[in-house]
């Protein structure tokens, strides 16, 4: 898809099924790394998440600028620990490489400035090029293991049990300036 202007707006419930199939389609960058292959084919989250996080209003997409598109890229969470805590952010595959996953995360870091949220806070690998550079250039710093909280080390510890390599995973945090939650 040849670069086009697109909208963040807040996730309808009409757009929740769609999200699935933009996660599948960002996915797909994983087959570039052999054991880690599996992920593309995994299963996305399930539309009953997707209207879970939609409800809480922490879910934005992307969508390209004209009557009735279709999301191209989305990102979710919910508040955890005082942090939005991001569950998700994928961007398809065809449109990848635009901003529209650094103008989702920016969304995301003016809705928690706005509430006054600590931060945010996100799990992912390590290793995978596009995950742990694209977080850093944002200013997620990575946590040492005695600063991940437990609701923190809950998620990963779930992460690891639905099959995700532990070993391979961390948590990262963006500090906000201001500290206090409503």
């Amino acid at each position: 898809m040849a670069s086009a202007a697109f909208t963040i707006r807040k996730t309808t419930a009409a757009d929740a099924e769609k999200l699935r199939v933009v996660e599948r389609s960002a996915g797909q960058a994983f087959h570039s790394i052999p054991e880690l292959a599996w992920i593309a084919d995994d299963d996305p989250q399930t539309v009953q998440r997707h209207l879970e996080l939609i409800e809480t209003g922490v879910s934005w997409v992307a969508v390209p600028e004209g009557d009735d598109a279709s999301p191209v890229g989305f990102l979710n969470g919910q508040l955890l620990d005082g942090f939005l805590h991001i569950w998700e952010m994928s961007v398809d595959q065809k449109c990848q490489g635009q901003g529209i996953g650094k103008r989702l995360m920016q969304t995301a870091i003016d809705h928690a400035t706005q509430r006054h949220y600590r931060g945010l806070t996100l799990t992912t690998f390590l290793d995978v090029p596009w995950n742990d550079g694209f977080y850093k250039a944002r200013g997620f710093a990575l946590l040492e293991t005695k600063d991940v909280s437990p609701s923190l080390t809950q998620v990963l510890n779930d992460e690891a049990r639905d099959g995700l390599p532990r070993e391979r995973r961390c948590a990262m945090r963006l500090e906000l300036p201001c500290c206090t939650v409503d």
